[in-house]
């Protein structure tokens, strides 16, 4: 309880998992794709968490939430707020049984007598006395009063009713201290006289500071600092620390019923009335509430405890269940990493223990880090990717695809292509995955002497690794068409699509920068994508396929390129929606007649303007394997029928074939 936290922003100084921008992008990639918004990745990654290999794993806030209501059950079963008003109830019934048992003997002693008049006394007396017991009042400080004023036949009885009034007055006033500080005593009158000078002495330097004068802090600590073992370096240390107690005082009371309170209250003001100490304590609770408002003075909480742990404990786990119930309400209601940062990590790891008070210093610092690193940038107020973070996602969504690929290719890409129709430019590169294994041994030997001095042997790492940079003669403009129907995502088609397309969109920037990459969406309408939306564009809510505005949009953007000009399409669904003459669009299923000749019409102007269309289908049905025959059957182009798991491989695939396959027809001799 005399433990101090404040809440602050991430500083770099706490331990973390030495999470790196690159990791945090890689597992928010798919969210990110598949939602086309960084925010909302982000926070779907704050709720799941993130696996780090080695270095650990990054806890969701649904398994640090679990465990907090793990924390709040056991500490439930650490306090019984009623148990004291239960204890002296218990122990004055006794003391009236007792009172019983002698009147009964009492009597029993008169009859045996055999007088006449001690007989009829003894009956009346008992009558009496049995009388006055059960007409006692429910309420317990009623019946300590009403019992004190008994004429009691057993003085054992009557000593014990007068211990336990004293008992009851002891601790009542010791639990008014204790809401102060840790150990602070009120045994005897001098120590409760302390109490009250203590108390007028730190509301007047209170006013003091109020006020804007010297409170004269240093003053008061020299003489009452021995009643504050946690040592405040402060005032607003010694309030606040008195604040989480008072408050965890308050929210025991509260967790009694009405009737009970109401009955403690009574008690205390009977029998262990200060009305000084009262003042100054109420004057004192009053001002911490206003400047701790936060706190859990108004909570209540079903505990279940046996009375056994101690008012100190008790006190722990109500001040314990208070921040519990605050890092609670915090994650909870996280829209973003920054709102994490409210918590302090040290009294996270107090409650929740090191790994979630780790997890959530780094997942409070998950935004920062990507713009840190320049992958993400705040624009009107949202954070979204920048040029460099889009080319992560996609470099890492090549990656992604490499690695399902064969492996045994050199290099790990599926086709060779330097060294067919090109000619050395005399540039080196880093080698990156997809590039064919042609190092340049010179500067790939000075990178790792570099990196780790000389000496031999020399040691190569995969950074080290720098490769010839070749110019191809051949160049080819590429529209990629994506499907963004409902029936993408339904499916789980959506995702691998987007993948795929930046990946070939990483692919050319970085293998093929003199081709041409365009980028179509298409459901019931269609619209031209530039790069940088590609990441965060999502699937159309209303219902079509319209593949016949797709490809008039892709044929007038290859209208403007040279080379070997072709669509690239990627579609789960027959053509459902056209654009008709007037501009309007619109919708039938099934296909009608008319979507799908003006659907095969497109496809013909493509064709005659010399654009190869290739259609990656996924799902296919006998309907949709009919349409895409017939429209192969007008453009000669190919058509891959495959699944969303395999889509990636095969569209890379194709294209580097194609690019090696053109480069070889134009080589130099």
């Amino acid at each position: 309880m005399g433990s101090r936290f404040v809440y602050s922003r991430w500083d770099g100084t706490q331990r973390g998992l030495d999470l790196d921008a690159e990791s945090l992008l890689d597992g928010l990639s798919d969210d990110l794709l598949h939602h086309g918004d960084l925010e909302a990745a982000l926070r779907q990654l704050m709720r799941e968490g993130l696996d780090l290999g080695e270095r650990g794993r990054l806890e969701g806030l649904s398994e640090v939430l679990e465990r907090l209501r793990e924390e709040r059950a056991r500490r439930l079963e650490e306090a019984d707020p009623d148990g004291r008003l239960a204890a002296w109830s218990r122990e004055l019934e006794d003391i009236i049984d007792e009172e019983r048992h002698a009147i009964d003997r009492a009597a029993s002693e008169a009859e045996r007598s055999g007088d006449e008049r001690r007989m009829a006394a003894g009956r009346e007396a008992a009558a009496n006395r049995h009388a006055s017991l059960e007409l006692l009042p429910d309420a317990l400080p009623d019946r300590i009063d009403s019992l004190r004023s008994h004429d009691f036949e057993s003085r054992e009885a009557a000593r014990r009713l007068e211990d336990l009034v004293e008992r009851i007055r002891a601790e009542t006033v010791q639990e008014a201290v204790d809401r102060l500080a840790e150990g602070m005593q009120a045994t005897t009158p001098e120590d409760v006289a302390r109490v009250r000078e203590m108390l007028a002495e730190l509301n007047e330097m209170v006013a003091r500071r109020d006020a804007g004068e010297d409170p004269g802090f240093e003053e008061f600590m020299e003489r009452f600092g021995d009643m504050f073992p946690d040592d405040p370096q402060s005032l607003d240390e010694l309030l606040e620390s008195m604040a989480r107690r008072m408050a965890a005082a308050q929210a025991l009371m509260n967790s009694m019923t009405p009737e009970q309170r109401a009955q403690m209250a009574e008690l205390a003001e009977r029998f262990a009335g200060d009305g000084e100490l009262a003042r100054q304590m109420g004057a004192l609770s009053d001002t911490l509430r206003r400047q701790f408002g936060d706190l859990n003075w108004d909570a209540s909480y079903p505990f279940s405890g046996d009375g056994s742990s101690g008012r100190e404990a008790e006190l722990r786990a109500a001040a314990d269940l208070g921040d519990l119930d605050l890092i609670e309400q915090i994650l909870s209601g996280a829209r973003g990493p920054g709102a994490l940062s409210e918590l302090d990590p040290q009294r996270v790891e107090e409650l929740l223990g090191p790994e979630a008070a780790r997890s959530i210093s780094e997942m409070a610092r998950l935004s920062q880090l990507l713009e840190d690193a320049g992958l993400a940038e705040r624009r009107e107020g949202r954070l979204q990717l920048t040029p460099r973070g889009l080319r992560a996602i996609g470099q890492g969504a090549l990656r992604e695809i490499f690695a399902s690929m064969r492996r045994e290719r050199l290099g790990g890409h599926p086709a060779p292509v330097l060294g067919r129709g090109s000619e050395a430019s005399h540039e080196t590169k880093p080698h990156e995955f997809g590039d064919p294994f042609d190092l340049d041994l010179h500067r790939t030997i000075r990178n790792a002497i570099s990196r780790s001095g000389p000496g031999t042997p020399v040691g190569l790492e995969a950074e080290d690794f720098e490769v010839v940079r070749s110019e191809h003669l051949s160049r080819a403009a590429t529209v990629v068409m994506v499907d963004l129907s409902m029936s993408m995502p339904m499916r789980g088609n959506f995702l691998p699509a987007k993948k795929t397309a930046l990946a070939l969109h990483t692919l050319i920037r970085s293998r093929y920068p003199r081709d041409f990459l365009g980028l179509v969406g298409f459901a019931s309408g269609a619209r031209e994508l530039t790069a940088e939306e590609l990441p965060e564009v999502s699937w159309d809510y209303e219902y079509g396929t319209n593949m016949q505005l797709g490809l008039r949009i892709a044929r007038r953007m290859l209208s403007r390129e040279h080379g070997m000009r072709q669509v690239v399409m990627i579609t789960d669904g027959e053509p459902t929606a056209h654009q008709r003459a007037d501009g309007r669009i619109v919708f039938d299923y099934p296909p009608t007649a008319e979507t799908v000749g003006e659907t095969l019409a497109e496809v013909a102007r493509c064709t005659r303007a010399g654009i190869t269309i290739n259609t990656f289908v996924l799902d296919a049905t006998s309907a949709l394997t009919a349409f895409v025959d017939r429209m192969s059957a007008i453009n000669r182009g190919r058509a891959f029928y495959t699944t969303n798991d395999r889509l990636g491989d095969f569209v890379l695939d194709d294209f580097v074939e194609g690019r090696r396959r053109r480069s070889s027809t134009r080589r130099i001799g």
